[in-house]
């Protein structure tokens, strides 16, 4: 058996021995060998460094995020094969499908949310631009710029295609390359993954490398500038994110770990209910998919006093119709566990939990399985915990990685929210009640110790993802025991691998490092009308001034009576003196605007296809009758679509009285043609 290959430097690395064996999970079968035997992890870091963050830096957020759009493009047409090489980790094809279909969705919404929510620049402007002087000549703001190391991922074993995608998206599209250590366990499944993407040929050089088997002195050659992020047990993130290099540098380490998540059933869901209904079937799907094998997982299952026994019946009424065996099966509804070795953990870490409970379903020593060898394969049932006395340690503090589950009452919300709270740190948990007022107290009592908490109920059942679906666009990482970290949560972990600089100067130069105009810098009105030039003309301070024009007493009363805005403040003279903020009769802000709209507007056909929008208003001098207002428009910020014949445009607009006081300020929106391809 040949072992897997590690794809570093730019070309595929054969081991230098023959590598450890990794196993079938379903028939014990040798699959591959691994081992990382050969490679020099110094000239692997430094391979990432000098060739894929350089290479990466050329594109911008745009262009990166069109490349991971095509490269899931590229790895949904080969899920069929993916498919059929997870079954050997013991997934069923639903299991597969969350794991693969997952982890392209990853991708797809990171490619979504880049083109959305980032320019079409290589610099990432974050937050408002702060006046540090009174004249407005020394302004400062904060730029995210692309750290100029590698993102190093050690993933877990139950996951070996979303892990290493929803870690390598973000990374991607901030511009830092990517190495990708695997799981042993089900690290073929992972290095196939990686061969795809290779083979894509989408992906600049060095931005994505691949090490199988053990990453040797790889922690000795990081960097202030490097990364980790790891998935995996609390003993070993412990170990790894004290590596001295890792404190000496202040390495950016991320964890996710183990965590005893909970789903609280409320007093409401009563047998008969649909959140009873919901509560269970939750729970046995919590179990039973990956065969419990998820960081996600519901560990504990606290429901109210008086329906234990209920839950319990319930819960052993379903648990009696999951079928356990060979995935490749069509009855099969639970595979196995990723290997011998978890099977065995699972055991140990069910007799410390059965110290403080008994076993109301399944028995770890005895599994019937369909199309399967019980003892080749790594199978166990679902096994069911009921604990009656929710204050014993050991269900929140023992974690047992597979198809296991703990039931236990609790007293009232402040109970359940105590409970919730003694697993010390939770990636996941979950509400079932139609009890809104419940939920609150649960959800807030509950969220320190908690990154992410799904409130479940027949409102939202049919569209909700489940307890144990992790969504990239909110935050997956949790607190405490289970890391401390927050993976993924969209643009959050795109910046996480950045750094954030805050950049003091004068308003010309602020606007040359950020590439969008700043209020105080320099305006270009000497040329033609900025609505006639097209998207590849157009100039950051590109601006026109138009105006003045009075706001007559008329305007005000005839806006009132044609909108239907007849706020006492634009019609009734006393009574808007008798407002602290007002003189008398005002113009109704959206008048100041449509006017300010008719002065700036070009009115003959051109470049400006659309007005798509009009963000950050404020209005902040009362305009009166008599008073003449003047608009001036700048551009602020060019973005050009990638694979489109238009861009968009944002406009600074602000709008002042006679005095030169502002009466409004706001941004347009607008969406402007590139220059035709006969004019080009």
């Amino acid at each position: 058996m040949v072992a897997l290959r590690s794809y570093v430097n730019g070309d595929w690395h054969v081991p230098s021995d023959e590598g450890a064996p990794l196993h079938d999970a379903v028939t014990g079968d040798e699959v591959a060998r691994v081992s990382s035997a050969g490679i020099d992890m110094a000239s692997v870091l430094e391979h990432g460094r000098s060739k894929g963050g350089p290479a990466l830096a050329e594109l911008t957020f745009h262009q990166r995020a069109a490349l991971l759009k095509a490269l899931a493009s590229h790895l949904r047409e080969h899920r069929e094969e993916l498919y059929a090489l997870s079954a050997r980790t013991g997934a069923t094809l639903a299991d597969s499908k969350f794991d693969i279909d997952g982890g392209i969705g990853v991708l797809f919404s990171y490619s979504s949310k880049g083109r959305r929510e980032l320019p079409n620049d290589t610099v990432y402007v974050d937050g408002s631009v702060e006046a540090l002087g009174k004249g407005g000549t020394f302004v400062g703001q904060h730029v995210c710029t692309p750290l100029r190391g590698v993102a190093v991922q050690i993933n877990a074993f139950n996951f070996p295609v979303w892990g290493p995608l929803e870690k390598f998206a973000p990374a991607f599209l901030a511009g830092v390359p990517t190495l990708i250590k695997p799981a042993t366990q089900t690290a073929y499944l992972t290095h196939r993954l990686v061969e795809l993407m290779v083979e894509s040929d989408l992906l600049p050089e060095g931005s994505l490398q691949l090490v199988c088997g053990s990453v040797g002195d790889l922690f000795d050659h990081l960097t202030d500038q490097d990364l980790v992020s790891f998935t995996g047990s609390a003993a070993t993130g412990q170990r790894l994110r004290a590596h001295p290099v890792v404190a000496a540098n202040s390495v950016r380490f991320n964890v996710e770990a183990d965590s005893l998540n909970c789903s609280v059933l409320g007093p409401d869901a009563v047998p008969g209910t649909d959140e009873f209904k919901l509560f269970v079937k939750q729970l046995v799907t919590e179990m039973t998919v990956k065969a419990g094998q998820k960081c996600t997982a519901i560990r504990r299952a606290l429901v109210p006093e008086h329906l234990l026994d209920d839950v319990v019946e319930a819960a052993r009424e379903r648990l009696a119709r999951v079928v356990v065996g060979n995935p490749a099966s069509e009855q099969v509804t639970m595979g196995a566990l990723a290997s011998l070795e978890q099977r065995e953990e699972v055991r140990r870490s069910l007799k410390a939990l059965l110290e403080a409970g008994t076993l109301v379903h399944g028995d770890p020593e005895r599994v019937e399985v369909v199309d399967a060898d019980a003892e080749r394969g790594a199978f166990l049932p679902p096994l069911l915990v009921r604990c009656a006395d929710p204050e014993l340690p050991q269900p929140h503090e023992v974690e047992a990685f597979g198809p296991v589950s703990t039931i236990m009452p609790y007293r009232d919300a402040d109970h359940a929210v105590e409970l919730a709270r003694r697993g010390k740190g939770s990636l996941a948990g979950s509400v079932v009640t139609a009890d809104a007022e419940f939920a609150r107290k649960v959800v807030l009592g509950a969220a320190s110790r908690h990154g992410r908490m799904l409130v479940l109920n027949s409102r939202n059942a049919k569209e909700s993802t489940g307890h144990g679906s992790p969504l990239p666009m909110l935050v997956h990482g949790g607190p405490g025991r289970a890391g401390g970290g927050e993976e993924m949560g969209g643009i959050r972990g795109v910046l996480h691998h950045m750094q954030r600089t805050a950049v003091q100067a004068d308003p010309d130069t602020l606007t040359a490092v950020t590439g969008q105009w700043v209020t105080g810098s320099q305006r270009n009105t000497a040329d033609q009308h900025p609505f006639t030039k097209y998207l590849e003309d157009l100039r950051i301070g590109d601006s026109v001034v138009a105006g003045p024009r009075k706001v007559t007493l008329e305007d005000v009363q005839h806006f009132a009576e044609f909108t239907g805005d007849t706020f006492y403040a634009h019609t009734d003279e006393e009574a808007a003196r008798a407002n602290p903020f007002f003189e008398g009769k005002v113009a109704h802000g959206y008048l100041v605007v449509s006017f300010a709209a008719g002065l700036f507007v070009h009115p003959d056909p051109g470049p400006v296809l659309a007005n798509y929008g009009l963000e950050n208003l404020r209005f902040l001098t009362p305009t009166y009758p008599g008073d003449e207002i003047t608009v001036t428009m700048t551009a602020k910020q060019i973005t050009p679509r990638v694979n489109a014949e238009h861009g968009e445009v944002r406009w600074d607009v602000d709008v002042t009285n006679q005095n030169g006081d502002s009466v409004a300020k706001y941004d347009v929106l607008t969406l402007v043609a590139k220059r035709p391809e006969e004019q080009k």
